[in-house]
């Protein structure tokens, strides 16, 4: 296994005298280019959380490794976390648990409405819009056999495109983050996909739809470390 030290300090919320300490020892595995093991790599850069990383998951590691996998996830797919209590999987649900246990309040709003706001947002990036880049990202990025029908990929630009243009609009209305004027998980969890609608190549299979707030947006998140280390403009 890798240490790797992600003590990135953003202006963390004191933590409250009620919220129990994380644990000193805590593993995330998955491969270090998954949009979902990002997500929470970089949340845990936004709370100053340091952990192991396990990466040892490519080539003939996946294979040989694979019943290490299931037992701890039998789902088979990263991320999982392993804490003191034992893995837990599905990355937006990883996202929350931390926030929670550090306290972090700004990330994950306490008030229920608010709350609730967030969790939109994010549970409309898991489903909505990962559902519709799915096909066209494995065609023309990833080039996997089986996802070269034309009018497929087609189809799946198209819907990433117009839901793209939803958030655009959101973003516009808000003039700030997702949610409104606070820096939120939804940011985190959307700006992965927002960057990875952006880098892959469009261009010959119906264009990328025009969305100025997301490109400002993007701008703005940009100055955050946790931005600058884990999305950047290099891996979609």
């Amino acid at each position: 296994m890798h240490e790797m030290d992600f003590r990135v300090k953003l202006g963390a919320t004191p933590v409250s005298p009620e919220i129990a300490p994380m644990p000193h020892t805590c593993t995330l595995i998955g491969r270090a280019t998954s949009i979902n093991v990002r997500k929470v790599v970089w949340t845990c850069a936004e709370i100053g959380l340091d952990y192991t990383f396990d990466g040892d998951w490519a080539g003939e590691a996946a294979v040989r490794r694979r019943g290490e996998l299931l037992a701890l996830n039998p789902n088979g797919e990263f991320p999982v976390w392993i804490d003191q209590d034992g893995p837990l999987a599905q990355s937006n649900t990883i996202c929350r648990h931390l926030v929670m246990m550090a306290g972090r309040h700004d990330l994950l709003p306490m008030p229920l409405r608010a709350r609730a706001l967030v969790e939109q947002w994010m549970d409309w990036q898991v489903s909505d819009l990962n559902g519709a880049w799915r096909y066209a990202f494995m065609a023309l990025v990833r080039r996997l056999p089986g996802y070269d029908r034309p009018t497929d990929i087609a189809a799946s630009v198209a819907a990433w495109n117009r839901l793209m243009t939803i958030l655009d609009r959101q973003l516009d209305r808000t003039g700030s983050h997702v949610t409104g004027d606070t820096f939120t998980l939804a940011d985190i969890v959307l700006a992965l996909s927002a960057n990875r609608w952006r880098l892959t190549p469009l261009e010959e299979n119906g264009g990328r739809a025009d969305c100025p707030a997301v490109a400002a947006w993007l701008g703005r998140l940009a100055g955050r470390p946790g931005f600058t280390q884990h999305v950047g403009p290099d891996v979609p």
